[in-house]
């Protein structure tokens, strides 16, 4: 028997729960199914194998359970700053709260078994750490404290507040304050203290590029492919360049372009049209062709699933794929010629589609532009040439004819300011700026999406098997703390159980331009559920598109890569009975989620540690920013100009006593019933920076009347 054998883990949970004697111990569940002796040990194993899992439990008297049966789930463990914790149920119920005494050394990312202990209506179910069934870690990142007595690292991810002690002779000859990366012995297991062997150290928190290589190593990324993945990749590059493959057309002759960001050094994706007379076009949609040089479970390939995504740090780029793929021969380069998956709309000057059909091509980009580039000739206030600048102009056109169809069926366009940290040379932050949304931008993203629906409704009318992106509809608890808050400051929504997109776009729309847009965009977006990968078309919510999928950016995310394989295989090669294992795709589809997820945080935490930084030079100085986040232990404040997050502690609170209200979204004074809730606005002072904690410190100034 072996771990990943369906058909024997299901005769051993239904025989467990089928029997009428409860529990089983190894032996007698051998015996009911008829396992040989000389199977035993392999047996146990497999059994080990099951429990590690969480499919099998083990209970008093080393006896086997079905975990349902004694009230256990499983689950993914997220922990708070306070050092709680909230588990995500494999089943999808309502995640549970676990206490900080009751975590049972489980960490952050943690698969843990949890068994319910309390339910309180209104309130997340309470519950107890049982068992840690797979560790989502076995590295740690922090500052190294030595003493005579004894060594310490202290983490830098305030997720992991407990210190890990040194084990003796394995410091690594790290100094005093080296932020160094520590490989745990022990977890804390019976009480004891976790320990650890230091294992790399990084450097002094404050060289430059140390900041970063903490958040990378923090979350276990690699700048670095293995020496075998590398010369495989090479050796892809130099084979398949030679060789086009089946089917491939040639499509040089067709005026194609990329529009990427200025420092971009990947083009995986270009755009060409061409007008067909009566009102109709032929939009091109060409993605660099990954999976032709990518063989499907080969070295590269394997790598490449392993990372899931590229992951965009805020002073560097880990890519998904070896540089010689991602950003020389997958990349649609100016001026030579590269193979790409193109997909063929056509429409009409309404959004409307016709029809569509794929090609293996050879393409010929006429020019690597920049969104700013692009923007100059839609302005008028600049040329490229007079064929781009004529596609870029009819392009433009059908792209805000086909925002309106999205808009029209209710999709979102959710208007939420993003910070951008310009660094000197050196990796130290000189500004914060608000990014541009540009007209170029929503061009390119309005085809993208486009292409994207396109190839999910087609899959899904062929019935074949692919990663879809799915997102979900907001659950019931989170549309009604949205309706509460939203009643507190003014606006509401329609009353019926179930909200659409229509409903949450129509209130954008009210508060656009309005001093709450930000706060209500931010709110709207935290109700929303996650989106994720999934092998079942549950629809997409946000877009109100009734299928979607990634296909355009394989060169950075896997989904997309798979989508093509099976694309390509089925409806260009035509291919018979090339069905991937629903269950792997499965498997991927979860895998490439949990990427997504752990490269959103490291790009966050990589920006956040910068933006800290950069507040150390703002010690004392006086700022306007809205309150968008409320704890027992303060309340967050979002500043208007460098969109940075700072704390107000309630200690610091000096006229009252203030207490958290979850209901009100606010700390109310137990006295004078002053209270601050999300969405005031305030005055704050910079009071304290501390880099290690990645934590910016406000006092409060005064709080100011709104100006609507």
């Amino acid at each position: 028997m072996k771990p990943n054998d369906q058909a024997a883990t299901d005769r051993v949970i239904r025989a467990l729960a089928e029997s009428k004697r409860g529990p089983l111990k190894p032996k007698e569940l051998a015996r009911t199914l008829g396992i040989p002796s000389n199977g035993y040990p392999s047996f146990k194993r497999f059994l080990t194998s099951l429990e590690k899992a969480g499919k099998i439990q083990r209970v008093k008297g080393h006896r086997f359970v079905v975990p349902e049966s004694v009230g256990l789930e499983s689950g993914i463990i997220v922990l708070t700053r306070a050092g709680d914790g909230f588990v995500r149920l494999d089943s999808g119920s309502k995640d549970v709260f676990i206490g900080a005494r009751h975590l049972n050394t489980a960490m952050d990312g943690d698969r843990v078994l949890t068994r319910i202990e309390s339910l309180r209506r209104g309130r997340s179910p309470e519950g107890v750490v049982v068992s840690v069934l797979d560790r989502a870690r076995d590295t740690i990142v922090g500052t190294f404290r030595y003493s005579s007595r004894r060594s310490t690292v202290i983490p830098l991810d305030s997720k992991f507040i407990k210190e890990i002690v040194i084990s003796s002779g394995h410091s690594a000859d790290a100094d005093e304050g080296d932020v160094v990366v520590v490989l745990l012995d022990s977890y804390g297991e019976g009480g004891a203290r976790i320990s650890g062997r230091v294992e790399t150290v990084l450097g002094k928190l404050t060289d430059p590029g140390v900041d970063v290589l903490a958040v990378a190593h923090g979350f276990a990324l690699s700048f670095d492919f293995p020496a075998d993945v590398t010369a495989a990749a090479e050796r892809a590059a130099r084979e398949c360049m030679a060789d086009p493959g089946i089917k491939r057309v040639d499509r040089t002759d067709l005026c194609i372009f990329t529009i990427d960001p200025a420092e971009a050094k990947d083009h995986d994706d270009g755009l060409s049209v061409v007008a067909l007379g009566q009102g109709r076009f032929e939009v091109g949609v060409h993605i660099a062709d990954v999976s032709h040089f990518v063989r499907e479970s080969g070295l590269v390939d394997v790598e490449a699933l392993s990372r899931g995504t590229s992951v965009y740090l805020v002073d560097r780029t880990i890519p998904m794929l070896p540089e010689v793929l991602s950003s020389d021969v997958c990349s649609l380069k100016s001026g030579v010629e590269r193979f790409t998956l193109s997909l063929f709309i056509e429409l009409d000057q309404a959004g409307r589609v016709y029809r569509h059909r794929y090609e293996r091509a050879c393409v010929r980009s006429r020019g690597q532009f920049s969104y700013e580039q692009v923007q100059s000739v839609l302005d008028g206030s600049a040329g490229i040439s007079e064929d781009i600048d004529q596609a870029l102009h009819t392009l433009d056109d059908l792209a805000r004819s086909l925002r309106k169809v999205r808009t029209d069926r209710g999709a979102l366009d959710l208007n939420i300011p993003e910070a951008k940290v310009v660094l000197d040379e050196n990796g130290h932050p000189i500004d914060i700026q608000r990014s541009q949304r540009l007209e170029s931008h929503r061009l390119v993203e309005d085809f993208m999406i486009l292409a994207n629906e396109v190839v999910a409704a087609d899959m899904e009318t062929r019935e074949l098997f692919a990663i879809y992106r799915i997102h979900e509809p907001p659950m019931r608890e989170s549309t009604e703390g949205l309706r509460e808050l939203l009643t507190r400051v003014g606006y509401g929504l329609p009353k019926r159980r179930s909200l659409k997109p229509k409903d949450l776009q129509r209130l954008l729309d009210q508060v656009r331009g309005r001093p709450v847009e930000a706060l209500i965009s931010r709110v709207v977006l935290r109700s929303l559920s996650k989106a994720r990968y999934d092998t079942r078309n549950l629809s997409h919510f946000g877009l109100a598109s009734p299928a979607y999928l990634h296909f355009t950016s394989p060169i950075r995310r896997y989904p997309d890569l798979m989508v093509h394989r099976e694309i390509i295989r089925s409806l260009i090669l035509e291919e018979e009975n090339t069905r991937p294992d629903l269950e792997t795709l499965q498997s991927i589809a979860e895998r490439s989620s949990l990427r997504e997820k752990e490269a959103a945080e490291a790009e966050r935490a990589s920006v956040a540690l910068k933006k800290v930084e950069f507040m150390e030079k703002h010690l004392g100085e006086e700022f306007i920013g809205q309150i968008s986040g409320v704890a027992a232990y303060g309340f967050f404040v979002t500043l208007d100009t460098y969109f940075v997050d700072g704390l107000v502690h309630v200690n610091s609170l000096r006229d009252d006593f203030y207490l958290l209200d979850r209901d009100a979204h606010a700390i109310i004074g137990e006295r004078g019933q002053r209270q601050y809730r999300i969405g005031d606005r305030v005055r704050v002072q910079v009071s304290r920076v501390d880099k290690e904690a990645r934590h910016v410190d406000f006092s409060l100034v005064r709080k100011m009347a709104w100006k609507d």
